[in-house]
């Protein structure tokens, strides 16, 4: 089985997490089981847009309000879809690092003046510790693979089992397993990079299954004319058996993958669809 690649903390609990609470809450957390319907679109924003949510000034501030940069709090804060969709970035990046009994708050106006408060609750403790340090490279490849798997070109909202050697997603339930059998593909890479770089591959005997599903960032969306549409910003590199490593015989995630550069990545979240 794959080690997690982080260090350990101070309290003697690797460092993705950030307490001894937090790691005992996240660890009861073994059904990874969560809806994802992200728009592929929001996952750079800021190739889009300078003024939507960038997720690389997110990373070398702690995950507060206050330790936020300027820039950040003004794209969460904007009225009108450039805001939406940084929010709903924002959602799904606290949902994969923080642990349920983490959030993160803050409040903003909309066109008419009236007041919003927003309550973002993590999900998966991805990296946990982001609530009092900044991202070490690590956590983000975790954060990154995370929201990569959740984003969804339909926007249909589709429950998936996610999967890997990272502690909060490495035994999942036996309910889990018998009813999400099927590998869709995995995900890894890094958003918070400069230029972020997020990567997919697929299950081959799976593709069509997947599509069915409305989910395709992994297999892509066929085109008329031959080969595949990628969802924005996640490169797909081919099949998973030529990508990554075999499947973890225990608990069903690849270990590792290679992307098209030939470089390996250790945080990768496998997926499993019904």
């Amino acid at each position: 089985m794959a080690s997690v690649p982080c260090c350990g903390g101070s309290d003697g609990f690797p460092a993705e997490w950030g307490s001894v609470d937090e790691v005992s809450s996240a660890l009861l957390n073994h059904n990874a089981l969560n809806p994802n319907a992200l728009n592929p679109n929001a996952l750079n924003p800021n190739a889009l847009n300078p003024n939507a949510l960038n997720p690389i000034a997110l990373a070398p501030n702690r995950l507060a309000l206050s330790a936020l940069s300027a820039a950040v709090r003004a794209a969460i804060t904007r009225p009108g879809e450039l805001g939406a969709m940084s929010r709903q970035l924002l959602q799904y990046i606290v949902g994969c690092a923080l642990t349920p009994s983490q959030s993160f708050r803050f409040s903003w106006r909309d066109e008419l003046g009236e007041l919003r408060e927003e309550v973002y609750p993590g999900y998966l403790g991805l990296a946990a510790s982001w609530a009092i340090a900044p991202l070490s490279e690590s956590r983000e490849q975790w954060v990154s693979a995370c929201v990569a798997s959740r984003a969804n070109r339909t926007g249909v909202s589709v429950m998936i089992s996610s999967r890997a050697a990272h502690l909060a997603l490495r035994h999942p339930d036996a309910s889990e397993v018998e009813s999400y059998p099927m590998e869709e593909g995995a995900f890894w890479g890094n958003l918070f990079a400069t230029p972020p770089r997020l990567y997919a591959c697929y299950n081959e005997s799976n593709a069509e299954s997947s599509r069915a599903l409305s989910r395709d960032c992994a297999a892509g969306l066929p085109e008329p004319e031959g080969g595949v549409r990628e969802c924005p910003n996640i490169h797909i590199v081919g099949s998973c058996d030529l990508a990554c490593d075999a499947l973890s015989a225990a608990d069903g995630y690849r270990p590792s993958c290679t992307d098209d550069r030939g470089e390996s990545w250790p945080a990768v979240i496998t997926t499993f669809l019904p």
